[in-house]
C-alpha cells in the first residue's frame, strides 16, 4: 500500500503493472475506437497519423507525466495534491483550482459517457440474441433490411425509458468496482479487462486481415500525402492526441496518488502513451477492413460504430459473433474509462468530507445519474431543450452535446494548459525533478516541452475550440 505524506495507510496499486494497466484503461475509450479512425481517414491519412504520433510524444506525453507526478507527490485527491505541491513550492494554494476544474470535468463527462456505455450494452444484447436467431455462420440480422439495421440506433436513442435504464445499469456496474477500492475493485477491472480487451482487438484485427479489405484500409489510413497536412489537419491531430490520453480531467493525478515511490513515472508514462496510441492505430485496422469488405463508406463519429458497423456485420460471414465480440470489446474499454472518471470525484469527496468510500461513490453516482438521464433524454423527448443555446458555442445543442462540448472544448484544454504552466513555471524544480524519473538531456527536453510547446499547443486547441471558424 502507498503511504500518505503523514504516514497513514492509503490504498494503492499492488504493482507497477496494475498501475500501468489501470492508466491505459483510463485513457483507452470510445475516442480511440471511433474518433481516431474517422479523424485519420478524413484528415489526410498517413500525414495525419504521423503528425498525431508526433503530437502524442511532444504534447500528450509531457502533460501525462506532469499530471501523474503531481498525484504521486501529493498522495491525495487531485485538488489536495496540487495544494501540497503549491505550498511546498511557495506558490499560491489557489492552484488547487486547476484540479478542481478537472474533478468537475470528470464528473460531467462521466454523466454522459455512461449514456454511451448504455448504448454499447444495448448492442451487446442485440448481437447476443441475434446469434440465436441467425447462428454464427452467416451474416448478422438475416432477413432484416439494411434500412432496419441502420434504424436500430435512431430508434434506440429516441426511446428515453430504455436509454435511461441502460445509463443507470452501466453506471451501476461502474459503481460496483469503484466502491471496492483501488486494489480491490479498480485494479481488478484493469488487470482482467484490459488483457481481454487487447485480445479481442487483436483477434478482430487478424480476422480483418484474412476476411476483410486490409490493403484498402492500409491505403486509406497510411498513404502519406504531405500536401494534405494543412493547418486544420495539424490542429485536429493535436486535439486527438490530447483527448486520446484523457488529459485535463485529473484522472492521472488521481491514479498517480496511488503509485509507490519505487515506480519510475517517466518510463511508465511512456508505456501508457505507447499503448494508447497503439490501440488507436489498431482500431483503424480492426474497423475499416470490415467496413470496406462490406462495400460501405466509412462514416465518421458515432454513426461509424452504431450504424455503419452493424450493417457491415450483416454482410460478412460470422457477422453476429464478430459483432458480439466487437461490442464486448468496446464495452470493456468504456467500463475501464468510466471507472477512472468515477474515481476522480469519489476520491475528492473522500478527502474533502471524510465520508466512507461507499457513501462517496453513491453520492457522486446519484448526481451523475441525474445528469445522465437528462443526457439520455436529450436525444429523444428532450431534444428541443437547449440549456446553453443562447451562447453561440452551444447553439442548438441538447444536454448531452452541451456537456460534451463544454468539457471537450473548454474545461479539459484549460485544465491541461494550466497544468503545464504550473509544472513548467510555478512548481519547485527540485520537487519536479525528484518525481519525474528523467535525467540528463531527456529531462531538459521534457522541461522545454512542458514550459513552451505544450502551453502554445494547448492554447491553440482552446482558441480553435471556441472559435472554429478560424480554421476555415
Amino acid at each position: 500500500m502507498a503511504l500518505t505524506q503523514s504516514g497513514s495507510a492509503r490504498d494503492g496499486w499492488s504493482s507497477r503493472t496494475a498501475f500501468i494497466l489501470a492508466a491505459i484503461g483510463s485513457a483507452v475509450g470510445l475516442g480511440n475506437l471511433v474518433r481516431f479512425p474517422a479523424e485519420a481517414g478524413a484528415n489526410g491519412g498517413g500525414a495525419f497519423v504521423l503528425f498525431y504520433i508526433g503530437c502524442v510524444i511532444l504534447i500528450g506525453l509531457p502533460v501525462l507525466l506532469s499530471e501523474t507526478l503531481i498525484g504521486r507527490h501529493g498522495q491525495a485527491a487531485a485538488p489536495e495534491s496540487y495544494r501540497r505541491m503549491a505550498e511546498q513550492s511557495g506558490a499560491s494554494t489557489a492552484w488547487e483550482g486547476v484540479a478542481s476544474l478537472g474533478v468537475l470535468s470528470a464528473f460531467l463527462i462521466l454523466s454522459f459517457y455512461c449514456v454511451l456505455g448504455g448504448w454499447v450494452l444495448y448492442y451487446i444484447g442485440t448481437f447476443f440474441f441475434d446469434i440465436f436467431n441467425t447462428g454464427i455462420s452467416g451474416g448478422a440480422f438475416a432477413g432484416v433490411s439494411v434500412e432496419e439495421v441502420e434504424g436500430i440506433f435512431p430508434a434506440m436513442i429516441s426511446n428515453g425509458l430504455v436509454t435511461s435504464i441502460l445509463t443507470a445499469v452501466f453506471l451501476g456496474i461502474t459503481m460496483l468496482f469503484v466502491a471496492r477500492g483501488v486494489s480491490g475493485g479498480i485494479e481488478k477491472v484493469a488487470v482482467y479487462l484490459m488483457p481481454a480487451f487487447f485480445a479481442l482487438l487483436v483477434g478482430i484485427t487478424i480476422y480483418g486481415m484474412f476476411g476483410g479489405a486490409m490493403s484498402q484500409t492500409v491505403e486509406y489510413l497510411f498513404t502519406f500525402e504531405p500536401e494534405k497536412l494543412t493547418g486544420p489537419v495539424m490542429l485536429a491531430a493535436v486535439g486527438q492526441a490530447f483527448f486520446s490520453l484523457s488529459l485535463g480531467v485529473a484522472g492521472m493525478v488521481t491514479y498517480g496518488a496511488y503509485v509507490g515511490r519505487n515506480v519510475n513515472l517517466g518510463v511508465t508514462s511512456g508505456i501508457i502513451a505507447t499503448a494508447d496510441t497503439s490501440v488507436a492505430l489498431l482500431a483503424g485496422l480492426c474497423i475499416f477492413p470490415i467496413v470496406f469488405a462490406a462495400g460501405l463508406a466509412p462514416n465518421g463519429g458515432l454513426g461509424l460504430m452504431f450504424q455503419t458497423l452493424p450493417h457491415a456485420f450483416q454482410e460478412i460471414p460470422g457477422g453476429s459473433l464478430i459483432g458480439f465480440a466487437f461490442f464486448i470489446m468496446v464495452g470493456f474499454a468504456a467500463l475501464t474509462s468510466s471507472v477512472a472518471l468515477l474515481e476522480v470525484p469519489t476520491a475528492w469527496v473522500i478527502d474533502r468530507f471524510r465520508f466512507t468510500r461507499v457513501v462517496s461513490v453513491i453520492m457522486v453516482a446519484f448526481g451523475a445519474t441525474i445528469l445522465g438521464v437528462l443526457s439520455a433524454l436529450s436525444t429523444g423527448v428532450m431534444s428541443g431543450f437547449h440549456p446553453l443555446g443562447f451562447l453561440p458555442l452551444f447553439e442548438g445543442m441538447g444536454v448531452l452535446d452541451t456537456l460534451d462540448t463544454f468539457t471537450g472544448k473548454l474545461t479539459m484544454p484549460i485544465g491541461a494548459l494550466l497544468t503545464s504552466i504550473f509544472v513548467g513555471w510555478i512548481a519547485n524544480k527540485r520537487l519536479i525533478d525528484s518525481e519525474n524519473g528523467l535525467g540528463g538531456a531527456l529531462h531538459l527536453f521534457w522541461r522545454f516541452l512542458v514550459c513552451w510547446l505544450c502551453p502554445i499547443a494547448l492554447t491553440a486547441i482552446l482558441i480553435v475550440g471556441i472559435f472554429p471558424s478560424l480554421t476555415e
